[in-house]
């Protein structure tokens, strides 16, 4: 089974999504915090007076101190280690929400990979001088969600070498906390956005219209240019993508940061982009992280039993030619 393994702290994988912002002649005016988290950018934008700056900063630092594998000092981080740890609530809420996405996926979306992740490069810990067969078949031995369980609020282990890294899923989850906070001061119309991941509820107000959000045309040189807009309503969207991550060997082929959970290799794919919609952030970031690996039919097969998701693919056909598909009524505009 396959499993993408890349959007974390530190080094984040651009997901292709960008805000399309619009000037308002109108006499109200939302509030706007942007600023840097978690190796990316976050801007927010909302509808209360009040300026929540130091608030958003307090629970990012709380999430980093919690998961992020780039802080040494984290929890994610002492545990790995086999540093006794009591993990905290925003720990257990995410481990439990990727365990969900695990079995429903039947192993695609696995945290632990993280270990053949760090060893192929794409991860915070420093790349082997060498990869062969025997020393990936050695590694995989301690990959399996299914090894870990939680006692209380400790995590164990049933290889110390076992490695985890939520960062496949805990960028939405910090969009869905902010999200949560503004709610708790009775904000009825947000944007918020880290580094990609949105969620958003009402309308803008200055605009007096619907949120509209854009999904990026995938461009292999870095540049960046909107290839669909959608009206984003009381909904999160997390989008997936493979063509600014990728790895080039000494024959120049190459390769991206997926990488088959079952084996430990890089697999190939034609999907470029997947983009999800679902009421919280955490689930659409976990879910486009399985989508982008799965492919094509299986994700159609996948979604037929799951309505609540709505996806959108961007994949590349034997031709080279940039193809789009669409399911469960992800919105055409």
């Amino acid at each position: 089974m396959k499993y993408h393994f890349y959007k974390k702290f530190g080094i984040i994988i651009s997901t292709v999504l960008i805000i399309i912002s619009c000037k308002s002649d109108k006499e109200f005016q939302n509030s706007r915090l942007s600023g840097s988290v978690f190796g990316t950018s976050y801007s927010v934008i909302y509808d209360l007076e009040s300026d929540f700056s130091k608030e958003f900063d307090s629970i990012f630092s709380v999430i980093n101190n919690s998961m992020s594998t780039y802080q040494v000092d984290s929890n994610i981080s002492k545990w790995n280690r086999n540093e006794t740890t009591e993990v905290d609530s925003h720990f257990v809420e995410v481990y439990t929400t990727a365990k969900r996405i695990y079995e429903q996926t039947e192993g695609v979306f696995d945290p632990t990979i993280g270990t053949i992740v760090n060893a192929m490069g794409f991860g915070p810990e420093e790349k082997m001088s060498e990869l062969d067969s025997l020393k990936v078949d050695s590694l995989m031995q301690f990959v399996g969600f299914e090894k870990l369980f939680l006692a209380d609020r400790f995590l164990i282990k049933k290889h110390k070498n076992t490695f985890i890294d939520f960062n496949a899923i805990a960028k939405g989850y910090g969009v869905d906390v902010i999200a949560d906070f503004l709610e708790s001061k009775n904000s009825e119309n947000y944007l918020v956005e880290i580094g990609g991941e949105i969620r958003s509820k009402g309308i803008n107000v200055e605009k007096q219209a619907a949120w509209k959000v854009g999904i990026d045309k995938p461009n292999f040189d870095g540049t960046q240019s909107v290839m669909k807009a959608i009206t984003l309503t009381e909904s999160a969207m997390a989008t997936s993508g493979t063509y600014r991550k990728f790895k080039v060997d000494e024959n120049g082929n190459r390769y991206a940061h997926i990488i088959d959970a079952k084996t430990g290799y890089p697999t190939k794919t034609n999907i470029l982009s997947v983009s999800v919609l679902t009421p919280n952030c955490m689930t659409a970031d976990g879910f486009a992280t399985a989508f982008q690996a799965m492919g094509i039919e299986k994700i159609e097969e996948f979604l037929k039993t799951h309505p609540e998701l709505q996806v959108f693919i961007i994949y590349e056909s034997e031709k080279g030619d940039l193809m789009t598909q669409s399911f469960n009524g992800f919105p055409e505009s």
